[in-house]
């Protein structure tokens, strides 16, 4: 490269570098302060983010329990189960894999039909509530994904589960 491209490149180079916007307190939701609604600082992705699926996860709560050998949807599930509907309805890119477990109680074959069923009823209640069936998919782990191991009823508590698993933006 001749002495003239060197000079070119160079100039080129300081004019990009001049343009570009490296001041942080700039970024975010356009006062320039760098942060979120209430003054918090917002990392897109994280739990601070609601549009985020740590801060679904987090904040609206990706599980709900059930009883012993039930896969009726207590009052305390139909509500972490409307806050994930709210938070579903108001980002439509994401879709959704409802996983049914069961304790290690009973028959590998009954806790896969009655993961099953968890997965289902958490399923048609988001539906019930608007969300679009065919955004979300169920999955029957039975007892074979424990969260919690031992022969316990508070391990059992934590086991009999529907976890709603966020599988990224649909396409379409």
């Amino acid at each position: 490269m001749n002495i003239l491209g060197k000079i070119t490149a160079l100039g080129a180079l300081t004019l990009i570098a001049a343009c570009s916007n490296n001041d942080p307190s700039s970024w975010g939701d356009g006062s320039g302060t760098g942060t979120g609604i209430g003054g918090s600082t917002l990392a897109p992705g994280s739990v601070s983010d609601p549009r985020s699926p740590a801060y679904f996860q987090q904040a609206v709560g990706d599980r709900v329990l059930f009883a012993v050998d039930q896969s009726t949807l207590s009052p305390e599930a139909q509500s972490t189960l409307q806050a994930q509907a709210q938070w579903l309805m108001a980002n439509p890119d994401y879709s959704a894999t409802i996983e049914g477990h069961a304790d290690e109680q009973g028959t590998r074959e009954y806790n896969l039909a009655l993961g099953a069923r968890r997965a289902n009823a958490a399923r048609e209640y988001l539906i019930s509530r608007g969300v679009a069936g065919s955004r979300l998919t169920t999955v029957s782990y039975g007892k074979e994904r424990p969260i919690e191991i031992c022969s316990d009823e508070s391990c059992y508590t934590k086991n009999r589960r529907a976890v709603t698993v966020l599988t990224g933006a649909t396409t379409g």
